[in-house]
């Protein structure tokens, strides 16, 4: 089992692209742990923006009835991928891993690959 920095750290090494990677509490909004970013890519920000999405998929869900779990969300931007992955069991449910990709440099199924099994070894 890996603790949080671990965790985000596998990301940004084990992940062709990575530019940041964030652990984050969707039921507050806050980023338990950031790796990477910058002056362009501000994580705390990105955290709480993308707990919005996250809040609004699992709405729409209910409201459409859905009764499934969602793995991940991917946001393809022109140069970049965000990707969102909800972290389940082991008192990891409100909470997801979040990492940005450099679209020219990332393979999307190797990464959402390596996340998933990132996510398997977190410890919370």
């Amino acid at each position: 089992m890996a603790s949080v920095e671990t965790s985000l750290k596998e990301a940004m090494t084990s992940i062709e692209g990575t530019v940041g990677a964030a652990l984050v509490d969707y039921t507050s909004g806050m980023a338990l742990g950031t790796l990477g970013g910058g002056k362009d890519l501000d994580l705390t920000v990105a955290a709480a923006g993308n707990t919005d999405v996250v809040r609004a998929k699992i709405r729409t869900m209910e409201m459409l009835g859905i009764n499934d779990e969602i793995e991940d969300v991917l946001i393809t931007l022109g140069g970049q991928y965000h990707l969102i992955r909800l972290i389940r069991g082991r008192g990891g449910n409100g909470l997801f891993l979040y990492i940005v990709l450099d679209k020219g440099r990332a393979n999307l199924a190797m990464a959402r690959h390596q996340l998933k099994r990132i996510e398997a070894e977190l410890e919370m």
